[in-house]
């Protein structure tokens, strides 16, 4: 292969595609020269294709070529049973018979020893777990949350209030901001979805309570200060720390034996980390000293020991928030929630954080993620993570693929996958260059869809997947085949004339939702916040001007009113665009008929808040990730325009 375009291609780029608006748009050769220059041109073979296969339970299995000759074979279940299975020549390539239990098993050919993920047919489902019932439950950013503790944000002790405080009105669900670990030494580094690492949690969320501490820290205002805050909570943590009785020093130590090197040097990570932060304000690994760039280096071996109980502080604060969580989700449970709460997986990590200095193998380098022009990011979006290369997740028979997942759900009852295109695509940019300068890599999404179907089974979790954007032809009936949710946003389901679909049309397999944490509120919809701030920042429209973009809100104002009205969730006049109270409540009940299994109510959405939780696409313009609930949780619930309009959600799903 000579050619750049042959080279591309046998790397998994796509050279031509389709934008959201069904135009046809071709990667720039100077483009694709230099993405191919960081993914490294494809080896002629794949030698690692024969360790790791995965199949469909009741079907056929085929191994990839040159992974043995047709004759007898032995099947070991992962129960530890074996039987003798026959292989036998099939359409392409040799086939296994069809195997009944799913599972992760082993097939020995000969001397070569071949790993099995046999996967159900789908991911666990709602009606898995409540039958024929249509639920719904709230969304909400966790470090929103208030509870009656006079704390600087919320975290999972605040979290495990606001569960019994929704169960208690009827919801069976309560979606998550991510939890992931992210980089406790910097205060500037507060952004859920820019994680160190996703396979770890996010040591700011744990409860002190839980230790026998107290997270009482005045907050100030209605913003987060997290340049007080942090240093604040840790200061705490570390008193819970120095305090810890025997019965936690032994919980914890048996942790971290559990854990093993993969928690250990995450530990490790976050210690040196804080120490050369504060040293020389190093944000990541790459600008330590060159000796401490590889995990397995005596120098790193000696700062451990030499700082045994930083180290330690780290391996105490993921347990705690281990246990923390853990708790929440014991909570919503004990409270009567179906589901519990629904984590939030993050697409990628950041590349000077613990994943990238632990396993660097595992992901791309010199690429950042991102997204492609489009109506959630008109400029392109340019995330700055990174993520697991395809070639790697072959290479290692997707271990941190798995990893990632089962550290996601294994304190939770269900998983909302955080642009879920990349499990077909992803958007890669070459450090430094525009978002509009990416190609979409080829993702193995077979792959990896059985692996979230075996794997959200074994820990009977639900699927949501984010599928907004631009959504690749295919990508929908896959997500419908393995029974994962889809995302059906008030805002984007439209007709060709602009007009809202009434709820009759929405999806019985998909979650039905007001808005996300990246859209406007019904509220700032109503009043046109969200314009007000892409004209304040000057942010692309698609309108000529200011005036323009209000006049075109003020015809989507009655679009959206006489959807409400045909439903039957509203009548009378339309209100003002300042009074948008009645909107909100016809909103969620508009929501709350859609024949959706699940439907998601944003927080924000549920007390009528006007400002939104973020703003794709900038980073100190908007105060993202900082707003606060304006009262604890169980308040704002008793609040009488609150009551009435979660009484009228819970009575529509019930109907």
């Amino acid at each position: 292969m000579s050619t750049l375009h042959d080279r591309a291609r046998a790397a998994g780029l796509q050279i031509d595609w389709e934008d959201a608006r069904g135009q046809a748009q071709r990667v720039s050769d100077e483009s694709l020269t230099a993405i191919l220059a960081a993914l490294g041109d494809p080896a002629p073979d794949d030698a690692g294709a024969c360790d790791f296969v995965t199949g469909d339970v009741g079907r056929p299995i085929t191994l990839p070529p040159g992974c043995g000759a047709a004759g007898q074979a032995e099947l070991i279940l992962e129960d530890g049973s074996r039987r003798d299975a026959l292989l036998t020549p099939g359409g392409k390539g040799l086939e296994i018979p069809p195997i009944a239990t799913p599972g992760y098993h082993r097939l020995v050919v000969g001397d070569r020893e071949i790993r099995l993920a046999v996967a159900p047919s789908r991911c666990f489902s709602v009606t898995d777990a409540v039958g024929s019932r249509r639920i719904w439950g709230p969304s909400v950013q966790i470090a929103a949350l208030r509870d009656e503790s006079a704390t600087a944000f919320g975290d999972f002790g605040a979290l495990a209030s606001t569960a019994r405080a929704f169960a208690a009105r009827g919801a069976d669900a309560l979606a998550i901001s991510p939890v992931h670990a992210l980089f406790p030494a910097d205060s500037s580094r507060f952004s859920p979805y820019s994680p160190s690492t996703r396979s770890f949690l996010n040591v700011l969320y744990a409860d002190p309570a839980l230790a026998g501490a107290s997270a009482i820290a005045p907050p100030r205002g209605d913003l987060i200060d997290w340049h007080h805050a942090i240093p604040e909570r840790l200061r705490i943590l570390r008193a819970a720390y120095d305090a810890r009785s025997d019965a936690i020093r032994a919980e914890v130590a048996a942790y971290a034996r559990e854990g093993g090197e993969d928690l250990e040097r995450h530990a490790r990570f976050d210690a040196l980390h804080a120490h050369f932060f504060a040293l020389t304000g190093a944000r990541g690994w790459q600008d330590w000293p060159s000796a401490y760039h590889d995990p397995t280096n005596a120098t790193v071996a000696s700062f451990a020991a030499e700082r045994s109980e930083e180290v330690g502080f780290f391996l105490f604060l993921q347990w705690l928030a281990a246990r923390s969580l853990q708790a929440a989700q014991q909570a919503a449970t004990d409270a009567g929630m179906a589901i519990g709460l629904i984590a939030d997986l993050a697409v990628g990590m950041d590349a000077g954080g613990s994943h990238a200095w632990s396993r660097p193998d595992d992901l791309l380098t010199g690429l950042s993620i991102g997204a492609p022009p489009d109506p959630l990011g008109p400029d392109g979006q340019g995330w700055g993570i990174t993520a697991f290369a395809p070639r790697a997740l072959r290479r290692t028979g997707f271990a941190p693929f798995i990893a990632t997942l089962r550290a996601a759900i294994g304190h939770a009852g269900g998983i909302r996958i955080d642009h879920a295109l990349g499990l077909r695509r992803l958007w890669v940019v070459p450090e430094g260059a525009s978002p509009t300068e990416g190609a979409y890599l080829t993702m193995p999404m077979d792959d990896m869809l059985r692996l979230l179907a075996l794997e959200s089974h074994r820990a009977r979790a639900i699927v949501i997947g984010e599928d907004l954007g631009t959504v690749p032809e295919g990508f929908r009936p896959a997500m419908d085949e393995k029974a994962m949710l889809g995302m059906r946003v008030l805002w984007f389901e439209r007709d060709a004339d602009g007009s809202f679909r009434p709820p009759a049309s929405y999806a019985r397999d998909a979650a039905a939702m007001t808005g996300t944490h990246d859209l406007a509120t019904v509220a700032g919809w109503w009043r046109g916040r969200d314009i007000d701030w892409t004209w304040r920042l000057g942010r692309s429209s698609q309108a000529a001007d200011e005036a323009a973009d209000q006049a075109a809100r003020d015809g989507d104002r009655e679009k959206l009113w006489s959807a409400f009205t045909a439903a039957s969730v509203a009548d009378g006049p339309q209100p003002a665009p300042q009074a948008e109270g009645p909107a909100v409540d016809a909103a969620l009940a508009f929501i709350g008929a859609t024949p959706s299994a699940l439907a998601l109510v944003p927080f924000e959405d549920v007390i009528g808040a006007v400002e939104q939780p973020n703003l794709p696409g900038t980073i100190d313009e908007h105060p993202n990730w900082r707003r606060r609930m304006p009262d604890a949780t169980e308040t704002l619930l008793a609040r009488a325009d609150v009551t009435a309009r979660l009484a009228t959600l819970d009575a529509t799903r019930r109907a």
